[in-house]
């Protein structure tokens, strides 16, 4: 899988990222899982294509020393259709943007 991941949290620092994305992403079926939402102006082709399988999401998992964020843009509404692919540069560049805006604002050091 393709990912970023943040590791060697501290306690403080992951308490500040979760809180951190409860206020700024979607919650996921799991606990410490959570979805960050494409906007619709950086959906690729075939996202666009497909407007019912939207809306288009990537995972964030918070771990006890680390947080993930996968690079698969991910339909809501269909597991296993051509939508669904690795991020483009630019919904890439979307996702380091989020990251480092959450870095800055929670003062994550790791």
């Amino acid at each position: 899988m393709r990912q970023i991941i943040i590791d060697e949290l501290s306690p403080m620092e992951r308490d500040n990222i979760d809180s951190y994305l409860k206020r700024s992403t979607l919650p996921g079926p799991l606990p410490d899982l959570y979805w960050l939402e494409l906007p619709a102006a950086l959906l690729a082709e075939a996202q666009q294509e497909h407007p019912e399988h939207g809306p288009f999401r990537l995972a964030v998992e918070l771990c006890e020393r680390s947080v993930r964020f996968e690079l698969l843009v991910r339909s809501h509404a269909n597991l296993h259709c051509s939508c669904i692919a690795h991020a483009t540069p630019a919904q890439r560049q979307f996702i380091l943007d989020f990251i480092d805006a959450m870095v800055a604002e929670e003062l994550i050091r790791a």
